[in-house]
């Protein structure tokens, strides 16, 4: 994947993810929190993925 397809598919997660904690509250459904916490863990480090892709390209294109 490139680094944007990174940064927005993790940006995506944080938000679904995040979205699922609400309603997991809301009802009261512990299973749906803990995915939501996990979801939005992964679109964490799905956009810090794209941001070092980003470093390192810039690094490499300073060469």
């Amino acid at each position: 994947m490139s680094s944007t397809t990174d940064k927005v598919t993790g940006k995506v997660n944080e938000i679904a993810g995040k979205a699922k904690q609400v309603v997991g509250k809301a009802t009261d459904d512990k299973r749906m929190r803990a995915e939501g916490a996990a979801q939005e863990a992964k679109g964490k480090v799905q956009s810090a993925v794209g941001k070092a892709k980003d470093k390192v390209k810039g690094a490499v294109d300073r060469m």
